[in-house]
């Protein structure tokens, strides 16, 4: 029984009927442009082929009753319990339930309905992974909600909510990125998304290679602050680089060359942040035309340098993914490893030419537990569409 048909089955045995209907919002991979969505940078994610499959059915009251099958836990809250973060009965949401609750919250800001829903839903998203299963949820009730009550919202405008609910009331002050590429996400595409404009387009995935995803199984929790210690880093790098470069809003607006001449008016730990993003959004300017041309081994260059830098200046890597990528890069086959998301433990993206795909996965799993003890889950991506009815 795959994903989907559990969690019908589940809700109809905790709701005693069958759900009116079932969306499918997947988790999305960061093949480069890493902690650069916040600061108006490019960004190149897939949305994969792993979800969260959500089941529903408007229950015509104003009490919303969610089931998160995974957890084997509940929750029913109001869009008045709601607004002070708690369930229908008073008492604080789980950290689960903060993701469907803020997509609620998110929703009454805007002035958009949100009628009362019977919900289950389960994921193959791996949880603290960095393949965002949060954004997953959050894209899964945005659908949800909308079916019910016809909002209208496009893909981006979803995103967009997802993205509210994440900052303002979970309180991870994350990019669009991963809400995007859950709602946006196209089939055998690499997504190429301007965040400062919004404007994307695709890049047909070039074939004859293999994209892996290698988890550490060691997951992280991206609201215990350090995230949003990364961000108030690179907002004090604009504050302070704003004596020297007139008008700058973001460190988009900071060139390589501007930023090597002006680094020595930061401190030391501002300036080492700044600097991965400076250097991360060059990197990813530099990939695009090389998609394109299909020149993967040059690609996979630019990842082994993201790596580097998000371990030594944007320090947001642990022991176990520097192992994991240290090894996938001495595996025959193997163009490029970094981690992806935003660290603290998760995954490694791996590019892999594709006939080398299967004894890659081999030697990384044994190798890494090898060294380290732990089992790693490893498995080939496929860039899927976005959220949508399943």
């Amino acid at each position: 029984m795959n994903v989907r048909e559990s969690v019908i089955q589940h809700f109809e045995t905790q709701f005693g009927r069958l759900p009116d209907y079932v969306v499918r919002a997947p988790g999305r991979v960061n093949l480069l442009g890493e902690h650069v969505d916040y600061n108006d940078g490019f960004v190149l994610p897939i949305a994969i082929d792993r979800a969260t499959w959500l089941a529903f059915s408007a229950n015509g009251t104003n009490l919303s009753r969610l089931i998160a099958k995974d957890l084997n836990q509940t929750c029913a809250f109001t869009t008045d319990s709601v607004v002070n973060k708690s369930d229908s009965e008073g008492k604080p949401l789980p950290g689960w339930a903060l993701y469907p609750g803020g997509v609620c919250w998110a929703a009454g800001e805007a002035g958009l309905a949100c009628p009362g829903i019977d919900a289950c839903y389960s994921s193959n998203i791996p949880r603290g992974s960095g393949l965002s299963s949060s954004a997953s949820v959050e894209m899964a009730f945005v659908l949800a909600w909308q079916t019910l009550a016809g909002w209208g919202l496009s893909p981006m405008e979803r995103a967009l909510l997802g993205q509210k609910a994440e900052n303002d009331f979970v309180g991870v002050q994350s990019g669009i990125m991963d809400q995007f590429a859950s709602a946006c996400g196209e089939e055998d595409s690499i997504l190429v998304l301007d965040c400062r404009s919004l404007d994307w387009r695709t890049i047909p995935i070039p074939a004859n290679y293999a994209y892996i995803v290698a988890d550490t199984m060691k997951s992280r929790h991206l609201s215990s602050g350090e995230y949003n210690k990364r961000r108030a880093d690179c907002e004090e790098a604009v504050r302070l680089l704003s004596a020297y470069i007139p008008g700058i809003k973001s460190l988009r607006d900071v060139d390589v060359e501007t930023f090597n001449n002006l680094a020595c008016n930061l401190p030391e730990r501002v300036e080492k942040r700044a600097r991965h993003i400076v250097d991360e959004i060059q990197r990813t300017i530099e990939a695009i035309p090389l998609l394109e041309a299909g020149d993967l081994p040059a690609f996979g260059k630019l990842l082994n340098q993201g790596h580097i830098s998000l371990r030594d200046l944007f320090e947001v890597s642990i022991p176990e993914l520097d192992i994991m990528v240290h090894l996938a890069q001495h595996i025959p086959g193997c163009l490029g490893a970094r981690l992806t998301g935003a660290g603290f433990g998760g995954c490694t993206i791996n590019i892999v030419k594709e006939e080398f795909a299967p004894s890659f996965v081999a030697s990384l799993t044994e190798s890494y537990q090898t060294v380290t003890n732990i089992k790693p889950e490893i498995y080939i991506c496929h860039a899927a569409a976005g959220a949508g009815l399943d």
